[in-house]
């Protein structure tokens, strides 16, 4: 008797698990996710991170959406887009995958003017540079989100966080840097140290870093040239040799680490790690100091709205944190068989809840 009670209770328990994911599947269905990016003419195919995620959300059966930057207005007191559905073939995840010029690997629909609210999900992954064209774009998600639509990452949280500056929020993982616009105090900085890097504060990709040895001649120049004569703070770091065994880009998703790091190791006679400048990239697991340093930094990530975050770290120290489009997902996927872009969608519904 027991036996047929225990059994029933199990029939009844299948059958209302059965009847959640059924429901769970409609709720996906009923899911509208935009995805604020670049064009998708411009995108690298073998390497995008957001046609990862563009194919994670139609495999979990969300209606997606694209945008550009430009598709986004103000029209009354509302945040209104210009859409197009997107549809892209899954196979252009595989790495060997190849373009062919006679048929797109991805279909748009007609355009549809809506507003942003109407949207479940809006995921900006436009990449930088982060100019007053971007920041104007988080002023207008930011009212888009005040109605209801989960922008991801958070607009004002994008918009006050410099990938640079950022990073010195937490003094304890990072090297001895100065921020500054004056040439005097940055050369004090410089030979104090002896070997530095000087950098932009809105560079990247490894765009305006330059290396200076001790008793380079060229330092003055490279700051003059760097700070517009002293109109722009720059920032001066502390040369970390380590960058020769890879600049560490470790993942947080809802404020906890990935756990493999994507290691960009810089090619022959470079000093930047960063693959837009030829690095090569290799999977590693996670240290002990590169959990430290994500446990440091991954409550005030989640508190600040910031769902999947990018953080660059060499040898023991934190040196960025990218908040605006980061990458690397289709690396780790590739080389550790993760599934990243899975996730990231996962974290983004479950906020709807």
């Amino acid at each position: 008797m027991k036996q047929k009670e225990t059994y029933s209770r199990y029939q009844k328990s299948s059958k209302l698990k059965q009847l959640l994911t059924k429901l769970r599947d409609i709720e996906l269905v009923m899911t509208k996710i935009a995805f604020l990016m670049d064009p998708l003419s411009s995108l690298n195919t073998k390497k995008d991170s957001t046609l990862a995620m563009i194919n994670a959300a139609q495999k979990k059966g969300l209606e997606v959406f694209y945008l550009e930057q430009g598709d986004v207005f103000l029209s009354g007191d509302k945040i209104m887009g210009s859409f197009r559905t997107l549809k892209i073939d899954p196979q252009i995840l595989k790495k060997n995958f190849a373009t062919n010029p006679e048929k797109s690997w991805y279909s748009l629909g007609e355009r549809i003017f809506m507003d942003l609210a109407e949207m479940n999900i809006v995921m900006l992954r436009k990449d930088p540079p982060f100019n007053m064209n971007y920041i104007y774009t988080t002023y207008l998600l930011e009212r888009a989100e005040a109605s209801g639509a989960l922008v991801v990452n958070r607009p004002a949280s994008v918009r006050d966080c410099n990938e640079k500056l950022f990073a010195t929020s937490f003094p304890q993982c990072c090297p001895p840097l100065i921020v500054s616009s004056e040439k005097n105090r940055l050369l004090d900085f410089y030979k104090a140290e002896g070997s530095v890097v000087f950098k932009k504060l809105d560079g990247m990709g490894g765009d305006s870093v330059f290396r200076v040895t001790q008793d380079d001649p060229n330092a003055n120049v490279i700051i003059e040239t760097l700070t517009q004569k002293g109109a722009e703070p720059i920032m001066a770091q502390k040369f970390l040799p380590e960058i020769a065994d890879g600049d560490k880009r470790i993942l947080l998703l809802d404020g906890q680490p990935i756990p493999h790091a994507l290691a960009r190791i810089p090619s022959e006679g470079e000093a930047r790690g960063n693959l837009a400048a030829g690095g090569t990239a290799e999977a590693r697991p996670l240290t002990q100091r590169d959990r430290w340093i994500s446990e440091q930094v991954g409550p005030e990530l989640k508190r600040r709205g910031l769902t999947f975050v990018g953080i660059d770290v060499i040898g023991d120290y934190l040196t960025e944190i990218n908040v605006t489009c980061p990458t690397c997902i289709r690396e780790l996927d590739e080389q550790v068989g993760l599934n990243i872009s899975d996730d990231v969608i996962e974290a983004c519904v479950s906020q709807l809840k």
